[in-house]
């Protein structure tokens, strides 16, 4: 039970760890991993029934609950659109976060929690494609709220976003990813709104 209380611990770090690409962006008080992992799981539950193939909303949920667990000992490694600034190959990430999963989950002797989360990151099935297209609907649905809000400054010198203005690279990141309609969808009418924003086109 020791080793759980431990590893229970280390999970809980996900509430205090904060999301790479937001701090990049020196947003004023950036969300945590688990605050978006909380919106991809409620994205999840509400879209379930809206994707175009048939989708168990249960399975949606519980996946999109684990999909960034490995991040409470790798970090957050956020996904850059700006050439040169990705910090970490998508290899390493891969590696690094399946020996955190692996290590994490041990103590519960939970093979169902680890092939949820195996079969989020290979992205072969209509689950996994969903829950990684709610995961980027999220994101962007966070970057309007900031942008709406004024959350930081657009005007400060910032050497992570030389190329893109505003919260654009976090739009240009997403949208070569979209796997379903409906997330497609989704992120269309999110863009239109951020560009109502910002006054402009966004860039991607």
């Amino acid at each position: 039970m020791t080793d759980e209380l431990d590893v229970l611990l280390e999970m809980l770090e996900l509430k205090d760890e904060r999301r790479t690409g937001w701090e990049l962006r020196n947003i004023d008080s950036p969300e945590s991993v688990a605050a978006h992992t909380w919106g991809t799981a409620t994205l999840c539950f509400l879209y379930a029934d809206q994707v175009e193939v048939e989708i168990d909303q249960q399975k949606a949920t519980t996946m999109a609950l684990i999909h960034d667990l490995a991040e409470a000992r790798t970090g957050d490694i956020a996904t850059r659109a700006e050439q040169g600034q990705q910090a970490v190959t998508a290899n390493e990430k891969e590696a690094a976060e399946r020996d955190a999963m692996d290590d994490l989950l041990e103590p519960f002797k939970n093979g169902k929690l680890l092939a949820l989360w195996e079969e989020y990151e290979a992205r072969q099935t209509p689950t996994a494609q969903f829950i990684k297209d709610m995961d980027l609907i999220d994101s962007c649905l966070q970057a309007l709220k900031y942008e709406r809000k004024g959350r930081y400054d657009e005007t400060e010198a910032n050497e992570h976003f030389s190329v893109f203005g505003n919260l654009d690279e976090f739009f240009a990141t997403a949208a070569p990813r979209f796997q379903t309609q409906l997330g497609e969808e989704l992120f269309e009418n999110i863009k239109t709104r951020y560009e109502q924003e910002i006054g402009r086109p966004c860039q991607l």
